[in-house]
This record gives structure tokens, sequence and C-alpha cells, in this order.
């Protein structure tokens, strides 16, 4: 009796006998469930993200090796193209980046976040064992682009695939930690680059750093086939029965919970307001990226700009000369080239440290007043730093110094893992693989300018360097304040519904965004706000979600 009564109401609930053994046995396949499951894929996105930032600053205390110089003595001071060549050895490595990110645009939807992210390892894999192999500088340049495509791959894969398996609550926290995480990547390369400084007799000096990124990826391609694929993902492809028992074993209910029916409900409703097919797999409409730049209810092009003006936005605060350069920045305050790497490693470590603190701020103090503390303090800090630039003389090069540390502590806190975290909340479910490749392109396209005009404006104008920066991270700071909705606290679903109100009432999403009486996604209230009406069971033998009809008003809408 009882069991007929539950096929009843899996029937009114649109989920008919079929669809039940259907999910019960994506169960039965998923070993994982609730904190473990959570605590796996935390790892493998956390290991992700370790490979990103050691790759990413392995190349800081390499170029001034001495049998790196030897190898590739176009790096070298003698070389009169020396600066130039020096920062296009790193930068090229934020172009196979960009490629790798504009790649997730057509492999993203179509593979799934887990299979880009192995194929993005197997790629860094590949371009890490020719780095470490290289013996001129043509070799290793196309080496840096071939993992940078790799990482480009990853970068713009694993915080979505973080974000879409993440409760509310929790995914600032645990983004954020993925953030921390980019800085032990550094912190790890600048120790074993300065322990290896003394190998000066062998090229293991330069080789064996490289050739350790390849760990990282194989730790994170092993570790993924026992992990489950998003449920907004599966959704969106078309497989309803895998995306609810991914949603169970995540939050450790059975598939009949309301909590675990209330979420499948409201990422179901997301991807038919997008136009996908759910019932029909396969057939789940494909994304066109003249989306990208539509309105309406979705508002797209608002939100996928916001994505990628945070991921700019980062990157000209000028982070990177400190991450690509620490040593050089070092040595040009007059210290020697030993206790230049013990600073570089040190202020590795302290970067480290001071990105924990945002794990703990992120979902209590909220997105927007962590980016506006951050850009505050960057930029006073830059001020200083162009001051006491001026002065050169040991005292203003020593508090310079720790002024590297305190402009390391202000971008942990404020902007390290935020601008991984932003694009993944801000951006609706059909956008969201397309928009991620667009923002993370936008990091890795302002990350190689950075680079790029690093050596060559130390070079030229010194210390005036630091008066540009200053200049950017102050005009970060107002664009935030008026144009960066709040998403913490909100489902990745939720932020349609403040998007959709703030076009039907004519205010800024921001606005919205800061109220507190936004109905959530899967509620009535929120259907009829993004323009859909529920029919009920007697009418359908499943639950779908319609347009709201012509004749409903916004006063309709808002009575609701």
């Amino acid at each position: 009796m009882s069991n007929e009564k539950n096929e009843n109401n899996h029937r009114e609930d649109g989920l008919d006998s079929n669809f039940v053994d259907e999910v019960q046995a994506a169960s039965d396949c998923m070993k994982l469930r609730g904190r473990k499951l959570t605590a796996i894929l935390s790892f493998v996105a956390g290991t992700g993200f370790i490979l990103f930032g050691y790759d990413q600053g392995v190349m800081s205390a390499l170029l001034t090796a001495n049998q790196f110089e030897k190898v590739f003595p176009q790096v070298s001071a003698p070389h009169p193209n020396h600066a130039t060549l020096q920062s296009f050895l790193v930068a090229i490595y934020e172009i196979g980046c960009l490629a790798g990110a504009l790649l997730n645009l057509v492999l993203g939807d179509k593979f799934g976040r887990k299979r880009t992210i192995a194929l993005g390892c197997f790629i860094m894999s590949i371009g890490a064992i020719i780095q470490a192999a290289s013996f001129s500088y043509a070799q290793i340049i196309v080496a840096r682009i071939i993992t940078g495509v790799g990482n480009g791959l990853n970068t713009s894969s694993v915080p979505a695939y973080q974000a879409e398996c993440s409760p509310p609550h929790q995914r600032g926290s645990l983004i954020m930690i993925e953030g921390s995480l980019i800085t032990l990547g550094l912190t790890r390369h600048q120790w074993i680059d300065f322990a290896l400084f003394w190998a000066s007799g062998s090229s293991a000096q330069w080789r064996v750093p490289i050739a350790l990124q390849i760990l990282f990826a194989l730790i994170v391609a092993f570790t993924l086939p026992v992990l489950p694929e998003s449920p907004r993902w599966l959704m969106k492809a078309g497989r309803p029965a895998e995306a609810l028992a991914v949603i169970s074993a995540l939050e450790d209910k059975p598939y009949t919970d309301t909590a675990v029916r209330t979420t499948f409900h409201a990422i179901k409703e997301a991807v038919a307001l997008e136009g996908s097919s759910l019932h029909e797999p396969g057939l789940s409409k494909k994304t066109s990226l003249s989306e990208l730049f539509t309105g309406g209810r979705s508002q797209n092009f608002r939100r996928v700009a916001l994505g990628v003006i945070i991921q700019c936005f980062q990157q000209i605060t000028g982070i990177n000369l400190i991450t690509y350069y620490a040593t050089i920045l070092f040595e040009r305050l007059g210290i020697n080239d030993v206790k230049s790497r013990i600073l570089a490693a040190c202020n590795g470590t302290e970067y480290f440290l001071a990105s924990l603190v945002a794990i703990f701020l992120i979902d209590r103090v909220g997105r927007r007043k962590l980016m506006i503390f951050g850009g505050v303090g960057q930029c006073l800090t830059m001020v200083l730093l162009a001051v006491l630039g001026s002065i050169n003389n040991s005292a203003a090069d020593i508090v310079s110094a720790v002024l590297l540390f305190v402009f390391n502590s202000f971008f942990a806190v404020g902007w390290l893992g935020m601008t991984w975290l932003y694009p993944a909340e801000i951006v609706g479910l059909r956008m969201r693989g397309p928009a991620n490749a667009l923002s993370t392109a936008s990091n890795w396209t302002f990350n190689f300018l950075v680079v790029m005009i690093a050596g060559p404006a130390f070079q030229n104008i010194s210390w005036r360097t630091y008066i540009v920066f200053a200049a950017l991270n102050a005009f970060i700071i107002p664009i935030v304040y008026f144009f960066f909705p709040e998403t913490a606290g909100r489902s990745l679903e939720d932020m349609d519904v403040v998007f959709a109100l703030a076009y039907l009432e004519k205010v800024s999403p921001v606005t919205v965004s800061l109220r507190k009486d936004v109905p959530p996604a899967g509620s009535a209230a929120a259907e009829r706000i993004l323009g859909f009406q529920t029919v009920s069971a007697s009418e359908s033998n499943s639950e779908e979600v319609l347009p709201r009809e012509v004749g409903e008003t916004e006063g309709d809408l808002k009575e609701t």
C-alpha cells in the first residue's frame, strides 16, 4: 500500500516508474555520498588549483638561475633584449591559457566538466614534459604554450564544476579554498626553486621544478573517475535521472526528500527557462554564442560582462608583478640573489596564510565588501610603493620589501579566489560554459598584457610603474560598488530570479541582490517572476514549466 502511494507521489511530481528506476540505477553507481563526496570533490578541485598556482609561478626564480641562463642565454642580462625576451617567455604561457579557455567554448558543454578537466590535465602533462626536456629558447616557448592550453581548459572548468556541486551556504568558502591553494602552489614552487638553487652545477636546478607539475596533473586525472558529473550539466545534457541521483548524493538524502526535490526542480526550471529539453536526452538546444548578447529577463549580456570584467580587474590590480617577478623585484631593491629567493619564498608563504582569511569571511561578509576592501588596500599600497621608489635609499627599500607582503595580503583577502567564484555564480546555467570560457580568457588576456609590459616598464619608467597600477586599483572600487550584485547566500538559480526581478522592476540588479524579499528559485513566486507557470498534475503527466500568459501584468507578478 505504502509502495503504491509512493509511486503515485512520483507520478504527481513528474517522476514515472521508469524514471525512478533510472534514478535508482544512477544512485547505485555512486559509492561516495555527503561529506565524503564533497571532500573528495574539493580535493580534486583544490589539487587542480595547486597545479595552476605552481605552474603560474614556477618561472619566477628560475629566470635568474645560473643553469637556466646557461641553456637560455636570451633571458640573461648580457643579451641586449633580455628584459623583453624574459617577459615574453613568462607571458607566452598566458597566450596558451587564453587559447585553452577559448577552446572550452567548443568543448565545455559538449564534453562536460569532468572530461574537460581530464583533457586539460593530459595536455598540461605533455607541455610540462617538453618544457623539462627543453634545450632551446624556441622549444621552451612552444612547450609553455602547450602547458597553457591545458591550464586554460582547467581554470575555465574547475570553478564551474565546484560551484555547480556545492550548496549555497558553502560555495563561497569551498571556492575560496581553491584560491588559497593557488597560493599554496606558488609557495611550494618557491621553496622548491630555492632548495634546487644550490644545485648550481646541474640542469636539475630548473628541470626538476618544471617536471613536478606532472605530479599534480596525474593526481587530478586519476581521482576524477570516482566523482559524479555536475548535476547542472547533466540536466542540461538531457540526463535528469542522473542529475537527481547526484543531487541526492551531494546532500546525502534520499531522492524523495523535499530539499532534494526543490533543488532538482529549481535546476529543471532553469534549464526549461533557457530552452533545453529535459525529457528527450540528446535534444538539448545548442547554446548559440549570439545569446551572450541578449537582455530581457535573463540579462545574459550584463551577466557575462560582469564575469569578463571581474577577471580583467583581478589582473590589472598588478598582482602578477609580484607573482612572476618576486625574486627580481627583491633584487631590484638591492638584496642579493640568495636573500631575494628566501624573501620570495616567505612572500609566497605569507600570501597563502593571508588567503585563509577569505575562506572564513566570504560567506559571512559577502563578495562586494571583500572586493572593495581589497581594492582600497591595493591602491594605497601601490601609492606607497611609488613614493618609496622615488626616494631610493636603504630604509625606503626595506619598507618597500614589506609592502610587497602587504599588497599580497589585501589581494589574497579581496581578489584571489573571488574571480574564480563570481563568474560561476553570476551567470545562468545555459550561458555558464561559454561565459566561464570567456571570463577565463579575459583573465589570461590581461595576465599576458601585465606580465609582458612589466619587465620593460620597470626598465624604462622604474617606480612610476606603481603609479599606473595605483590608478587602476582606484578605478576598480566604484565599478564594483555600482555594478556588481551580491551573490552570497543564494543558489545559482536564485540569481536568475534576481536579474529577472530587476528587469521587471527596472532597477539595478545590485539593489535587488541586497534585498531579503526575493523569492527562492523553485517557488511559485519565482516561477512567475521568471515568466513561467506550473501545469498541475491533472493537466499533464509530468511537471512542465511553460511561459506565463501574455495577459499577466507586472502588477500580478508583484502580488504573487
